[in-house]
């Protein structure tokens, strides 16, 4: 089958816009990559948007960066605000899905500026550090983006 971004419950389809916001407040995605047997492998990631792109940080190696310089062709979920529906058998919840191509960053400024980027979203209180911590560890740190091509919104 070939799918599309179509989306079966368009009634739950939401504007490009929500599905943005749903990425920036997430508290972390979920990189889905495929194995060069063609089997899928998925893993949880800290990202952070700039633009059309997302960033994330890693080591040099693993299942996840092989299957990456494999085939750099990617999803992301992202899931927002989960909330109890009182009264029914279901939620309310936000969700996007990003389809897009995951690219190596190894030029040191762009590297830092990803990172920046990340700790801004995740640890602004500690960012004084911020440039201590590069000096000891941008040498054993893996940086990705991946373009968004495509993204989803959805909601109840």
């Amino acid at each position: 089958m070939n799918y599309t971004a179509n989306m079966r419950r368009t009634d739950r389809e939401k504007p490009r816009e929500f599905a943005l916001d749903v990425v920036d407040r997430c508290a972390y995605s979920v990189l889905a990559t495929v194995n060069p047997d063609g089997a899928p492998y998925c893993v949880p990631l800290s990202l952070a948007r700039e633009g059309e792109w997302l960033y994330f940080h890693s080591a040099h190696e693993g299942h996840k960066i092989d299957n990456l310089r494999g085939n750099n062709r990617v999803c992301v979920c992202c899931v927002g605000d989960i909330n109890e529906a009182p009264g029914e058998f279901s939620i309310r919840y936000e969700s996007a899905i990003v389809k897009g191509v995951a690219l190596e960053i190894t030029d040191s400024k762009e590297k830092i500026h990803a990172l920046k980027c990340i700790s801004v979203r995740y640890t602004p209180k500690i960012m004084a550090d911020f440039d201590k911590e590069i000096e000891k560890n941008l040498h054993r740190t893996g940086v990705w983006k991946i373009r968004i091509d495509e993204i989803t919104g959805k909601g109840k």
